[in-house]
């Protein structure tokens, strides 16, 4: 589905990854851990198109995609769910949703959001900005169920929530690995997104430093040594 080869990429002229190539299977799950400012969000710009690399190549579905806008990764089948909520805080729930939605596929997109998160059901009239933030995370991340991709990032989707609403978003995560969509994530919570993905590739200063079956990356060594935290 994706492959990043040699990956070197940064801000001006801070170069924040190196040298980084990740693959990513089609129908797979995989899960970018590592320390805060490790580079995993500069990783998942790369990925999206909001950040072009200045070496390396990426490749979606075996095409060089590296000089595409974000945009044009969008209509290949990309959805990103960046970091922080992503709504439009002025319009309402609705209103957000029919933003996300495929022209002619406006009513559908609705009832598939609703479904996942009933809560949004019984919010359509209210601003996207009044709602709670599990309630603002859930309208951003259902982006990635009405518009039918083929390949989700999610860049930490749980932070700042409560542990009952990072369960309901983790279970709507696993509704997209059931429907067979490649997923990529960059979470905090490093045994619930291991639990979820087929492998996992660890980052540190802009470098991978360990890549593998996530069934094998849970351990005190790799958590102590290269996340810092202890398991």
């Amino acid at each position: 589905m994706l492959e990043l080869e040699s990956i070197t990429a940064g801000y001006g002229d801070t170069t924040v990854l190196r040298d980084v190539s990740i693959s990513v299977p089609t129908g797979s799950t995989v899960a970018i851990l590592g320390p805060n400012g490790a580079g995993k969000t500069t990783l998942m710009r790369t990925m999206a198109g909001t950040l072009r690399p200045t070496e390396g190549r990426v490749v979606l579905e075996g095409e060089d995609v590296t000089a595409l806008s974000s945009h044009r990764r969008v209509r290949r089948g990309v959805c990103t769910i960046p970091e922080g909520r992503s709504v439009f805080p002025s319009f309402s729930v609705k209103e957000n949703l029919l933003m996300f939605s495929p022209k002619g596929k406006e009513k559908e997109s609705i009832e598939r959001a609703t479904e996942a998160f009933p809560i949004l059901g019984k919010r359509l009239s209210q601003t996207a900005g009044s709602l709670s933030g599990g309630e603002q995370q859930m309208l951003a991340i259902v982006r990635a169920y009405v518009t039918d991709p083929t390949l989700v990032l999610v860049d930490e989707a749980s932070m700042g929530l409560a542990p009952l609403v990072v369960e309901d978003i983790f279970a709507f995560l696993r509704q997209l690995v059931a429907k067979g969509i490649s997923l990529v994530i960059v979470e905090q919570y490093v045994t619930q997104a291991l639990a979820l993905a087929d492998t996992a590739y660890v980052i540190n200063q802009g470098r991978v430093v360990r890549s593998g079956p996530a069934s094998e990356m849970e351990s005190s060594e790799i958590f102590e040594e290269y996340l810092g935290i202890s398991s």
